[in-house]
């Protein structure tokens, strides 16, 4: 069952990742990853997966890992729905400081893929959400780096405000991207 890969948001690199996806009266079915697939499409190998639930309100990011350590993801929402944010940091392109932003939820079979030099967050629209990422390496606190997600230089329409959003101390004291100096 072929994926689909699909060029998203005027940023060179993102991608709409789409399957096919069979419900019928039992419930639904569908293949969430093919390597096969993945590889044919020329995109990094996936070596890690991980899972993040978060509350209505919460809001993760933005992060990145920095070089050597960079890593894609390929983010899908398995359970409930999410505003799901990226900005280009990579200071060579012609979109460097540009974001874009997708809604993610757990009624069918699409995906996100980040690369590697995009910072990545996003905020649970749900009662609770689950996200899934596919990553390219794995997480290392030594390179694990981030921008504020509510930097008013981004242009990001976050669905909730600085005081709505629950937030960790360390997310709310990363740097403005004007104020961060992009690795890559």
């Amino acid at each position: 069952m072929p994926l689909t890969f699909k060029p998203y948001g005027g940023l060179d690199g993102l991608l709409v990742v789409e399957g096919p996806f069979f419900p019928d009266e039992r419930g639904y079915f569908f293949e969430a990853f093919r390597a096969d697939e993945w590889a044919k499409a020329g995109l990094p190998p996936l070596v890690q997966d991980n899972l993040s639930r978060s509350k209505k309100g919460v809001v993760r990011g933005l992060h990145y890992q920095v070089p050597p350590q960079a890593i894609g993801k390929l983010v899908r929402c398995a359970r409930g729905r999410i505003f799901d944010a990226v900005v280009d940091l990579r200071r060579a392109s012609p979109t460097y400081g540009k974001s874009a932003s997708i809604e993610l939820d757990d009624a069918g079979n699409r995906m996100f893929w980040v690369p590697a030099g995009f910072a990545h967050g996003f905020c649970a629209l749900s009662e609770s959400a689950d996200v899934t990422y596919k990553v390219t390496g794995y997480w290392s606190k030594a390179v694990d780096a981030g921008i504020r997600w509510n930097d008013p230089a981004l242009g990001i329409q976050w669905p909730v405000s600085a005081a709505e959003a629950l937030v960790t101390a360390k997310d709310a004291a990363l740097p403005l991207l004007a104020d961060a100096a992009s690795p890559f």
